[in-house]
């Protein structure tokens, strides 16, 4: 019973972060990515910090060290990701980040000890595959990734892989305290880049380039406002995972983590009417099925 609530926790979380990378990408068609992260962290750690009055958790020196560490890692997997999906293609390298994503806590928890019944392990396979499917762009070219394209992508994935693996580390009486944490350092992170290209910018009197305009319902909408939706889902898809690590097995929660372009591609179909292609519609089958067989493992 545990570990199916573990389980449907996990899945809802990555829906509920997918909804974070829809809001977020949107925004990042008005601003700068550094700018939606920025605005992101600091409307993640006041929703953390009002909750904290109604959630208990200890603070103590295990989630501090390691909040700060999962927030690196989580800042670390942003840089890379943005940089990868930039050279793309897109197509291959998200689902290499995503299974690598999986993969590094998987190995984690095996190593600690964590195992699955038959049903678990094929529920695993089922959600590894779903991620490939619900990543894939049908009509796409085919073009081949460069070796820098597929490091980055790695490295995004054992960095994400990184960060629920340090949250899993937190004390279990430390409530959401890691996560005020890992918002803070994140948002640290990104306002110090800030400063930085303020400081380039002046000193070299560039001009920022132009914001991109969004298109359908997304062009009335403020891109500030955009990223305070990204930041606030973020933060409450972090709590959903953090409730789930510690009731449940990192092998499991990982796997369902990786689904979270799940999320993404519902949003964007029902708000922007994107077409979600028969692949990706198998993907997303097959993401309920193996959440399903996670949760009776």
């Amino acid at each position: 019973m545990i570990r199916a609530m573990s389980a449907l926790l996990a899945f809802l979380g990555s829906l509920v972060y997918g909804a974070s990378d829809f809001f977020g990408g949107l925004a990042a068609g008005r601003m700068s990515s550094i700018r939606v992260t920025a605005i992101n962290s600091v409307a993640g750690v006041l929703l953390l910090s009002v909750a904290s009055w109604f959630i208990p958790g200890r603070w103590s020196v295990g989630s501090v060290v390691f909040g700060g560490l999962a927030g690196a890692a989580g800042a670390v997997a942003l840089g890379l990701l943005y940089a990868c999906l930039a050279l793309g293609p897109m197509s291959i390298l998200a689902p290499i980040m995503a299974l690598v994503s999986a993969i590094v806590p998987i190995g984690v928890g095996f190593a600690a000890g964590e195992r699955l019944t038959a049903i678990g392990y094929l529920g695993l396979l089922g959600g590894l595959t779903a991620v490939i499917l619900i990543c894939l762009v049908p009509g796409a070219r085919t073009v081949r990734p460069g070796r820098r394209g597929i490091l980055m992508a790695v490295g995004a994935g054992i960095a994400v892989g990184l960060y629920l693996v340090f949250i899993n580390l937190t004390p279990g009486d430390s409530g959401i305290s890691p996560l005020i944490v890992t918002f803070a350092v994140a948002g640290l992170a990104t306002g110090a880049i800030l400063l930085g290209q303020l400081f380039v910018r002046r000193m070299t009197r560039r001009q920022a380039p132009p914001s991109l305009a969004l298109s359908g319902t997304a062009a009335l909408r403020s891109p500030a406002a955009l990223a305070v939706y990204s930041g606030l889902t973020d933060a409450g898809a972090c709590v959903l995972f953090l409730v789930a690590l510690r009731i449940g097995d990192l092998s499991v929660v990982s796997v369902l983590n990786a689904l979270s372009p799940a999320g993404t591609i519902l949003l964007a179909a029902l708000v922007l009417k994107e077409r979600i292609a028969p692949v990706q519609w198998i993907g997303l089958a097959l993401a309920l099925c193996a959440a399903a067989m996670l949760a009776v493992a």
